[in-house]
């Protein structure tokens, strides 16, 4: 059986955190390994037309995050992983108020996300096995380690199983092993 492990920090920090971000306060959002706002059945718009909250992809390998929404406010993280899930909490017409997997809040210009390659985040204290069909007796195709990230093909609303890709595998996740999806989202 193949292990599929995780490809190393998901971030770095740029500047120090302010304090309004203690370390008590990223502790306990990392505990929790799920999106603090659970999306609603009709979610509010923002000012892009889309849902809010929404989960997004970093499109790029180095991208800041800021205070606030614009150039002139300074950056408090820099994320250096590609496809890493943020959760879009609120927006402007060009700025998107964000939540990392960890809980830091912050504001990065939406031309540094991707809305259209879903990716997700295996999160837990263990691995999950990646299994060939969304039943927990199913044959495991690979082990994949808390922190790998997985392109997500697929959520039936009703199933409590994810389809994903990780690395060149194929399979089905626990959708509670996910940050990026959330519960009863319909993903096709």
């Amino acid at each position: 059986m193949l292990v599929l492990a995780g490809s190393g920090a998901a971030l770095a920090q740029d500047a120090p955190v302010p304090e309004a971000m203690s370390a008590d306060g990223e502790e306990a959002a990392a505990e929790a390994g799920a999106p603090a706002v659970p999306a609603p059945e009709d979610p509010p718009l923002g000012p892009s037309g889309r849902p809010l909250p929404r989960f997004v992809s970093l499109g790029s390998d180095h991208i800041n995050m800021r205070t606030g929404p614009g150039t002139r406010y300074p950056v408090t993280w820099v994320y250096k992983r590609r496809g890493l899930p943020l959760e879009v909490v609120r927006e402007t017409n060009d700025w998107r108020q964000v939540r990392d997997p960890e809980g830091a809040e912050g504001w990065v210009h939406k031309m540094m996300l991707s809305n259209s390659r879903r990716m997700a985040l295996v999160v837990g204290d263990t691995p999950h096995m990646l299994l060939r069909r969304p039943d927990p007796g199913a044959e495991a195709v690979a082990r994949v380690e808390p922190g790998v990230l997985v392109k997500l093909l697929q959520c039936p609303r009703d199933s409590a199983h994810c389809r994903v890709e990780a690395a060149r595998f194929q399979g089905w996740l626990p959708r509670e092993a996910l940050w990026g999806v959330y519960p009863g989202e319909d993903v096709d």
